[in-house]
């Protein structure tokens, strides 16, 4: 049995109340009174016993009651509550008391285990956290609806079918959303198991120039683009691109995931008009087969989604 000195730590301002004060104020609690409705078998004595587990419950329900937020919740630990159960044994009855996540943090720990399976480079993460519904995809954009149609069938055909053979190649002009719908399909489909990369290729080219003497981190990129579900290549076609670059990463990266798992792209450019791109470096001019190759890694394994709609750069999709 608890004694009165450990009861009063735990009861702030009651330093002047005996245990039979503090005892009838907590008989006295709707809170404890309700719950021993929900449990005719607990009696007085076992109450006494377990006071400080009882008074506990009663104060954190209040908490959860008041609910202030998941960030300024007042119980001991942040986002969990206690819950008590009754058990009898031998004609005893046990009174037992646990810490159980609340709703909030259950919503919390589940939205950082879908942050968990994307990685983000170079992309602005908050368009991976939106959030938004199906039905606002469809809504935010009319002109932007059939293209956001294909999206969302695509999304639900893989979490019915398993990843599928082909991935997407998100054609449109600047500022219609084309990156949006993509980390929009990754956030869904994360929330399905599967882990997924999205990539800014300008800024993506630039660094692979910095890993070339780098060749751990190199690998490391390399592979964790390789073996990713879901692999979206954002604004590809604008980078400035080199041989090396075309050749042994990207060409490395499309060789091992076609056939394999998915690969997504969002351009500005048509398929032939990136075959072009691919064909031409600053460092080796023209290059029509090298072009040529890469793009018999891309152009079967995608099937093409045009972008109509507004120009939302500078404000929210």
């Amino acid at each position: 049995m608890e004694s009165l000195g450990e009861v009063l730590k735990m009861w702030p301002n009651r330093t002047g109340l005996s245990a039979e004060q503090l005892m009838a104020e907590l008989l006295a609690d709707p809170i404890v009174r309700k719950f021993r409705t929900e449990h005719p078998e607990l009696d007085d004595r076992t109450i006494r016993i377990n006071m400080n587990r009882i008074y506990q419950y009663a104060k954190e329900s209040r908490h959860c009651a008041a609910c202030p937020g998941l960030d300024r919740c007042p119980n001991d630990f942040g986002g969990y509550f206690t819950s008590l159960s009754c058990e009898t044994l031998n004609g005893d009855v046990q009174l037992y008391d646990s810490k159980v996540a609340c709703g909030l943090m259950v919503n919390r720990q589940k939205e950082e285990r879908i942050r968990s399976r994307i990685r983000s480079f170079y992309v602005d993460e908050t368009a991976l956290l939106k959030g938004y519904s199906a039905e606002e995809i469809l809504t935010i954009d009319r002109k932007r609806a059939p293209s956001a149609m294909k999206i969302l069938k695509y999304v639900v055909d893989t979490q019915e079918n398993g990843l599928l053979s082909k991935g997407l190649y998100v054609q449109g002009h600047f500022g219609t959303g084309k990156t949006f719908l993509m980390c929009y399909m990754l956030q869904e489909l994360a929330k399905s198991g599967y882990t997924g990369v999205i990539v800014y290729m300008p800024e993506f080219v630039e660094d692979l120039k910095s890993m070339f003497g780098e060749p751990a981190r190199l690998k490391e990129t390399v592979e964790m683009m390789k073996e990713t579900d879901l692999l979206v290549f954002d604004d590809i076609g604008a980078e400035n691109l080199n041989p090396w670059v075309r050749d042994h990463v990207l060409g490395t990266i499309l060789n091992y995931r076609m056939n394999r798992k998915p690969t997504f792209y969002t351009s500005n450019h048509d398929l032939d008009a990136l075959e072009r791109h691919f064909s031409f470096t600053s460092k080796d001019g023209d290059e029509l087969h090298k072009g040529q190759r890469l793009m018999d890694r891309i152009r079967p394994y995608v099937s093409t989604v045009i972008v109509n709609g507004d120009n939302k750069r500078g404000r929210a999709d």
